[in-house]
């Protein structure tokens, strides 16, 4: 099977690989797209914090590369795939609509980090941690017209622990989808796969992120926050509140005394020894790793820093 793949994430170059791997499969073109870029949904153009250059690995193996400078609708762009004569597309951490002309000339799958038709859209393992899912997964399927729309040809799901952040999350759902293309694209070479349609009646969309989504209210719960900032740690930006005309970035917290809070207490923290405690609106929030002026503090030493404060005031963030 001819395959073009595109893709610009790490987790698409690890794909990449896998199907490098798989007997049946010959890549015989790579679509990628720079780090920074524009696009329909952002004026400024976004920032993919999971960028890997995928030509770099084209390159290493004689595979024909393009990097786009813009969307996909480039008609000088679609003849040169159109001359790898594919297939099939697969597409990996990719943020742009693949256009009808291209899924007219060959079939495209790919792999979207949730349960379909369930957090269809952007950033759905970010969406699904901050609203407090106990389970998400990883999709495999054909791409429709409509955003993540298209049918189904399998799925693999895994819980999301009360100890996980999106690092490890993503971890997880990532050696998921490289097994999902393990088992799959064999079925789609030998035309065993079987496909099921999308229930449309179950779906949600949630949008994009950008850095400036990381806002933290501390007129959330306990939980809420907690999920909030371990929804957005590394490798994302971090959520992030504001003190004193500085910006500080929270990479771990963790849940502490539950107590009912006056809506005039919400947002006061002081220094334990663990860290900075911050009053939420069922109780307290520890802070043990931020980040300030560039620098990395965790527990004491953070504790440390705003020892002299008895008491510091974040009420004023809405």
């Amino acid at each position: 099977m001819r395959i073009v793949f595109i893709g610009a994430s790490r987790f698409g170059l690890k794909c990449l690989e896998t199907l490098s791997g798989i007997r049946q499969c010959q890549i015989v073109g790579v679509v990628t797209a720079p780090q920074r870029f524009k696009i329909s949904y952002s004026r400024e153009g976004v920032k993919n914090f999971l960028h890997a250059d995928l030509a770099e690995f084209a390159h290493t193996r004689s595979i024909p590369s393009v990097c786009i400078e813009g969307g996909m609708k480039d008609r000088s762009l679609f003849e040169k795939v159109r001359n790898q004569k594919p297939d099939c597309f697969i597409v990996v951490g990719w943020y742009h609509m693949v256009p009808k002309s291209w899924r007219d000339l060959a079939p495209a799958y790919g792999m979207h980090a949730s349960l379909l038709p369930r957090y269809s859209g952007g950033a759905p393992l970010v969406w699904a941690m901050i609203k407090g899912e106990e389970k998400t997964g990883i999709t495999l399927f054909r791409f429709g017209s409509g955003v993540d729309s298209g049918p189904i040809l399998d799925q693999a799901e895994t819980p999301i622990q009360f100890g996980d952040d999106i690092g490890t999350l993503y971890a997880r759902i990532e050696s998921l989808g490289l097994e999902l293309l393990r088992n799959n694209i064999p079925k789609l070479v030998n035309g065993t796969a079987r496909f099921r349609s999308q229930d449309e009646s179950l779906r949600t969309t949630f949008p994009q992120r950008s850095p400036a989504d990381g806002l933290l209210s501390w007129r959330g719960t306990r939980f809420e926050v907690y999920n909030f900032v371990r929804a957005q740690t590394r490798p994302y930006p971090g959520a992030f509140f504001e003190f004193l005309g500085t910006r500080i970035k929270v990479w771990r917290c963790a849940i502490g005394p539950g107590d009912r809070v006056d809506s005039d207490g919400i947002g006061l923290a002081k220094a334990v020894d663990e860290g900075l405690l911050v009053n939420v609106l069922d109780g307290k929030i520890l802070i043990r790793e931020a980040e300030i002026n560039g620098k990395v503090i965790r527990d004491k030493a953070l504790s440390d820093m705003f020892s002299h404060e008895k008491e510091l005031d974040l009420k004023a963030l809405k």
